[in-house]
C-alpha cells in the first residue's frame, strides 16, 4: 500500500498529513510527536487527491467555514474500540463540547456494559488524525482541559479558531503527593 505525505502550513504552524490512495490515515498538528517510521514509509506527493481534499479541509477549517469530518475518506488505524471512540468523536458539532466522562456512558450504552472516563481519554489520546477527528473538542468534568497531545495552548487556539468561550474552561491544577494523578 503506497503512503503519501504533505506538509500544510496553518495558522498554528506545519501540519503534517498522511495517506493511502483511498483515505488520509495521519494528521500531526504543531508540536504534536511525529510517527517517524510512519513517515519514512511515505513519499512525498503534494498533489495526492486524498492529501489535496485533507488541504482542502483546512484552509475551510481556519476560514471558520465548519467543515465535517464525515466530507473526508478516513482511515485510522488502531483497535476496535479506539475506532468507535473516534467515530463518536466525528459527530461532535463545530464550536460544541462533550466530557470524556459523557462520552464514555453514551459507549457504554452501545455496548452494554460499563466505561470509565479514563479509557475514553486513552482512545482519544490516540487519535491518529487531530484536529479533523475533533479530539480537542473533548474536556474534563467541569470544562477541565485535559489531555490533548498537542498541549493544553494549542487546544485552546482551536477551541478559540471554533468560537468556544475559553475563558469558562480551566487548565488542570496539578495535583501533587501520594496518589496524585490527572482527572478526566
Amino acid at each position: 500500500m503506497a503512503l503519501f505525505f504533505t506538509r500544510y502550513a496553518s495558522p498554528l504552524g506545519e501540519i503534517l498529513l498522511i495517506a493511502t490512495e483511498e483515505a488520509l490515515t495521519n494528521l500531526w498538528l504543531p508540536g504534536q510527536k511525529v510517527d517517524d517510521k510512519r513517515l519514512a514509509q511515505a513519499e512525498r506527493h503534494d498533489r495526492a487527491p486524498v492529501l489535496v481534499q485533507a488541504c482542502d479541509w483546512l484552509d475551510r477549517y481556519f476560514c471558520g467555514r465548519k467543515p465535517k469530518p464525515q466530507e473526508l475518506p478516513l482511515a485510522p488505524q488502531g483497535s476496535e474500540f479506539r475506532r468507535q471512540v473516534w467515530r463518536r468523536l466525528c459527530q461532535i458539532p463545530y464550536g460544541q463540547l462533550e466530557t470524556y466522562g459523557t462520552i464514555a456512558r453514551e459507549i457504554a450504552s452501545e455496548n452494554g456494559g460499563a466505561m470509565s472516563a479514563q479509557a475514553i481519554g486513552g482512545a482519544v489520546g490516540h487519535n491518529p488524525i487531530s484536529l479533523i477527528i475533533p479530539c480537542h473538542r473533548v474536556v474534563g468534568s467541569h470544562g477541565n482541559l485535559v489531555g490533548y497531545a498537542g498541549g493544553v495552548e494549542l487546544k485552546r487556539k482551536l477551541l478559540k479558531y471554533e468560537g468556544v468561550d475559553i475563558e469558562k474552561l480551566s487548565d488542570p491544577k496539578p495535583r501533587t503527593g501520594p496518589g496524585a494523578r490527572n482527572r478526566a
